[in-house]
C-alpha cells in the first residue's frame, strides 16, 4: 500500500513542480539538453555504450556530489581496474562538470524520473552490477526495483540534516522499507548514523567513514596561477588583505559590501572579492554593487588584452564557473556563503585546505560532521549573525597572528581527515573492519 500511495502521489508532485523546472531550464540553460533521458529514453549510441560492459551505476545530484563521485570512481577503479561506470546526475551544472571530467570508458546521463515504468526500462538497459548513491539520494522506486533484481545498493558519504531527518521521520514506514534495502550505508559522522538509523536503516549496515569531501579537496596550481595574475591585473597590491565571499546567496553580497565599506575606512589595504554561488545571479549582484556605490570589475571581462588596462576597483566579481577554489588561494579571510541569511551552508573544506582564516554563519546544517571537526579543533570561526560577522572579520584584519594560526589549524584538519574514500571502497568490498 505504501508503494501504491507513493506512486500515485509522485506524478502529482512532479507535475506541480514542473513549472519550476521549466523556469530553471530557461533561466540557467542546459536543462533542455538530453531532456529525453529524464524519461528513460536513450539514443542508440548511448544504449550501446551502456550495454557493452557490466557497469556500476553511480548517481550524484549536482556539483558537490559530482566531485565526490568522480573521486570515488577513481579510487574504486584503482581497486577494480576492469570497472566501468554509468554516471547519472540531476542538474545541468553537475552534468557539465561530469562531461568535462568523466573517463572515456564511462557513460554520463541525466537521472530519470522515479516512476516504475521508467525505472524498470532504465534498469533493463543498464543492468548494473551495483548501484552507488551519494549523500542523501533515496529514490524509492529505483531502490525497490533494483533490490528486486538482486542488484546490491550502497550509499557513500551519507549525511542527514536535521530538517531532512524531521521530514523523513514522518514517513518512517516508507523510509524504513527503502533504507533496509541499502548496504552498506557509509556515512560522514555519528549524527548522520543516528539519524539514518532513526528513520529505518539497519544498524548493522550503517558505518561511520568520515566525509569524502576532505579527499575531494585538491589544489590546482595552474588555476591558482591564473587567480594570482587576475589579482595583479586589477592592481591589488601584494600586501593587500583580501576578504572573499565564496558561494554567496541573495542578501549576503549586500552584507559583505556594507561590511567592506565600514572596515575599509580604517583598513586601506582591504580588498573584496565576491563569488556568487550561481553565476546566473550576476546581474543581481551587479545591481547590489552599484547601489552600494562600489566600483567593480567582472572576471569574465578580464580575458586577453583586457587583463592589462583595468584600474584598481573596490571589488572583483567572479562571474565565471569553476574558479572559486583557485581564488580561495589568493584570499586572506574567507566567508563561506549560504550560512548567514540562508540555510544549509556551502563547503568550508576547500578554503580550509589553503590554510585560510574561514568564517561561516550560524546555518551550516548540510555539513554537521565537517563542522564538528573544525569546531573541535578551533579551526573555523562560526558567527551568529551579521553584527558578529563584522566584529570577527575586523578582528582578523587587525590580528595577523590569529588569522594565520586559525588558517594553520584549518589546513591541519583537512590533512588529518583525508582517507575516507579509500575506507569506503574497502567497506563496499567487505575488506574494511574499522
Amino acid at each position: 500500500m505504501l508503494w501504491v500511495i507513493y506512486n500515485l502521489l509522485f506524478p502529482v508532485v512532479f507535475l506541480f513542480m514542473l513549472p519550476k523546472f521549466i523556469s530553471r531550464m530557461l533561466k540557467r540553460g542546459g536543462y533542455g539538453q538530453h531532456f529525453e533521458q529524464r524519461i528513460g529514453h536513450f539514443g542508440t549510441k548511448t544504449k550501446a555504450q551502456l550495454r557493452e560492459h557490466p557497469r556500476v551505476w553511480v548517481h550524484a545530484v549536482s556539483v558537490g556530489e559530482i566531485y565526490v563521485v568522480l573521486r570515488f570512481m577513481r579510487a574504486y577503479r584503482a581497486a577494480h581496474p576492469e570497472a566501468r561506470f554509468a554516471l547519472s546526475t540531476t542538474t545541468s551544472t553537475g552534468h557539465a562538470i561530469g562531461h568535462k571530467e568523466i573517463d572515456p570508458r564511462d557513460v554520463l546521463f541525466y537521472f530519470p524520473v522515479d516512476l516504475p515504468v521508467i525505472m524498470n526500462k532504465v534498469l533493463r538497459i543498464i543492468d548494473p552490477v551495483r548501484i552507488v548513491l551519494v549523500e542523501g539520494e533515496f529514490w524509492p522506486n529505483l531502490i525497490r526495483l533494483a533490490d528486486k533484481r538482486g542488484i546490491p545498493i550502497s550509499l557513500i558519504n551519507g549525511r542527514m540534516s536535521e530538517k531532512s531527518f524531521k521530514g523523513y521521520r514522518k514517513l518512517k514506514p516508507l523510509t524504513a522499507d527503502v533504507l533496509r534495502r541499502i548496504a552498506p550505508v557509509c556515512v560522514q559522522g555519528t549524527v548522520d548514523a543516528e539519524r539514518l538509523i532513526g528513520i529505518g536503516a539497519r544498524p548493522e549496515s550503517v558505518h561511520v567513514m568520515g566525509t569524502v569531501k576532505f579527499d575531494v579537496a585538491e589544489r590546482d596550481p595552474a588555476g591558482e596561477q591564473v587567480a594570482q595574475e587576475t589579482m595583479r591585473a586589477v592592481h591589488v597590491p601584494d600586501d593587500a588583505i583580501v576578504l572573499l565571499g565564496g558561494s554567496t546567496w541573495p542578501g549576503e553580497e549586500a552584507v559583505l559590501c556594507e561590511l567592506y565599506k565600514k572596515l575599509k575606512a580604517g583598513n586601506e589595504k582591504l580588498f573584496l572579492v565576491i563569488v556568487p554561488r550561481h553565476v546566473e545571479r550576476t546581474d543581481e549582484v551587479i545591481q547590489c554593487l552599484e547601489e552600494q556605490g562600489l566600483s567593480f570589475v567582472r572576471r569574465s571581462q578580464l580575458e586577453g588584452p583586457a587583463l592589462s588596462h583595468t584600474e584598481g576597483p573596490d571589488v572583483l566579481l567572479i562571474d565565471t564557473t569553476g574558479e572559486l577554489r583557485n581564488f580561495y588561494s589568493v584570499a586572506d579571510i574567507i566567508f563561506v556563503g549560504k550560512s548567514l541569511l540562508e540555510h544549509g551552508g556551502q563547503n568550508p573544506i576547500e578554503p580550509a585546505m589553503y590554510g585560510k582564516a574561514v568564517v561561516v554563519g550560524p546555518n551550516m546544517e548540510n555539513f554537521p560532521a565537517v563542522m564538528e571537526e573544525f569546531l573541535r579543533h578551533e579551526a573555523i570561526r562560526q558567527v551568529d549573525g551579521v553584527e558578529a560577522l563584522g566584529s570577527t572579520v575586523d578582528m582578523l584584519i587587525l590580528d595577523p597572528s590569529t588569522r594565520e594560526s586559525l588558517g594553520q589549524r584549518a589546513a591541519a584538519v583537512v590533512t588529518e581527515n583525508r582517507g575516507a574514500i579509500e575506507r569506503t571502497v574497502k567497506r563496499l568490498d567487505g575488506k574494511y573492519s574499522g
